[in-house]
């Protein structure tokens, strides 16, 4: 059974939030609440998030502040960030959100099935990274275990083979997701979203190189999680 994802919802208007819980429930995730820039930080210490949504305006810490809290917290840096906004100053505002590290911005009103799709790229990559980094975990068990020959030896390749294929596939609807929205747009949000997905998958890659026998890698560093 694949435990679902945590998706974090900021806003400090309760209407907002019950809003973006109707958009989202579809995704059949866990919608965690936060009604502050600080609420938003508290939750982020236990849990772990497959992307935040997060309001600019909010009186206290507002979005930009508690986008750069979150990027300069080691454990929480990678968990993507889309910036919600009533508002729009133009271009000078909205390189202000990609600057503070959000891989998309998106103004009020929104189109509701664009959100949801967003969210779903960044829910589906999370359960992938998650879902390799336990079968890596339980590769790396075995190797340490000396399985070295026979039925572990098969066991282990076969493991590798597996891991490999899964993250082939995440890489190439990653590729698939990149060449549509290059087609349909060539704005700033597009290159963040495509960068942040590049990293990911080449720290997975990574990972899983290290893993294969001959390779003198020891025991690989998994890449963060988001």
């Amino acid at each position: 059974m694949v435990q679902k994802a945590k998706i974090l919802l900021v806003d400090d208007r309760p209407e907002n939030l019950l809003a973006l819980e109707a958009i989202l429930s579809a995704l059949d995730q866990t919608l965690v609440r936060a009604s502050s820039g600080e609420e938003a930080l508290k939750a982020l210490l236990t849990d772990d998030f497959a992307v935040i949504l997060l309001d600019v305006q909010m009186p206290g810490m507002d979005g930009f502040e508690t986008a750069a809290h979150i990027k300069r917290r080691e454990r929480t840096r990678d968990i993507p960030i889309i910036f919600l906004t009533a508002i729009n100053h133009g271009p000078h505002h909205t390189f202000r959100g990609y600057a503070a590290g959000a891989v998309d911005y998106i103004s009020k009103p929104f189109d509701p099935w664009v959100l949801r799709a967003k969210v779903s790229v960044f829910v589906e990559l999370y359960t992938k990274n998650c879902q390799l980094r336990e079968q890596a975990a339980l590769l790396r068990l075995q190797l340490e275990g000396g399985g070295a020959g026979g039925e572990g030896s098969k066991e282990t390749a076969g493991l590798l083979a597996e891991l490999s294929a899964r993250l082939a596939a995440v890489e190439e609807q990653a590729e698939a997701l990149t060449k549509q929205l290059g087609e349909e747009s060539a704005d700033a949000a597009v290159v963040a979203t495509a960068a942040h997905l590049e990293r990911k998958l080449t720290g997975l890659r990574r990972a899983l190189d290290a893993l294969e026998p001959g390779t003198g890698g020891g025991t690989p560093m998994l890449p963060a999680q988001g």
